[in-house]
């Protein structure tokens, strides 16, 4: 069993916190590998992901109005069984484009740093913390985004580094992985010993 089925297999255990919804916050820093992990949750638990980078406002959109949209928009219909929708913001543009549609799944995939806030507990099933050193974290952003977007993300992971300090999320977190998808906490829910995800990134 990988740590991805485990975590799956916790978060079907318990009765849905979100309406009919089973929420799985996949959180941690920027390039610590979030995107990886979620999409092998994804196909562990037959699971929807919704990708945080598609609802911040560009570079300094970690917090602002990120929680009161994600809320509005998808959390709240889902809590009444009914179906979200949230506008995706083009990085390109730089502002706000079409509509997408969110189906009311039986488990559904929040990855991006700032899932894990404080306001998601009542909400989460399980919440996973994804962590990697700076150095490699910078690496692997750069890589994606160029390095004329240095600035922005060296100004993003002091960002995420108030952000996590006030919000406590990988000490409140139920399982933490390392940047190759091993468990470093969370023995309770999954085995330690248990195969991660080589090479993750995102």
């Amino acid at each position: 069993m990988t740590v991805a089925d485990a975590v799956a297999a916790a978060a079907l255990a318990v009765p849905a916190r979100l309406g009919p919804v089973r929420l799985v916050v996949v959180d941690g820093p920027a390039g610590s590998g979030k995107t990886t992990f979620a999409a092998s949750l994804a196909e562990s638990a037959g699971a929807l992901v919704l990708h945080l980078d598609d609802l911040y406002e560009g570079w300094s959109g970690l917090d602002g109005s990120l929680w009161p949209r994600l809320s509005a928009q998808v959390l709240e219909p889902l809590r009444r069984g009914l179906p979200g929708r949230y506008q995706r913001y083009d990085w390109g543009l730089g502002a706000f484009a079409e509509w997408v549609d969110v189906p009311v799944p039986r488990v559904l995939v929040i990855e991006g740093c700032g899932s894990g806030r404080r306001l998601v507990d009542p909400l989460a099933a399980v919440r996973v913390w994804v962590e990697a050193p700076d150095d490699l974290r910078l690496v692997r952003g750069l890589a994606r985004d160029g390095d004329d977007a240095r600035a922005h993300w060296e100004q993003w992971m002091r960002d995420e580094r108030a952000h996590y300090a006030r919000e406590s999320t990988r000490e409140r977190a139920d399982v933490r992985l390392d940047a190759l998808g091993r468990v470093v906490h969370g023995p309770a829910l999954v085995d330690p010993d248990a195969p991660g995800v080589p090479g993750a990134a995102g």
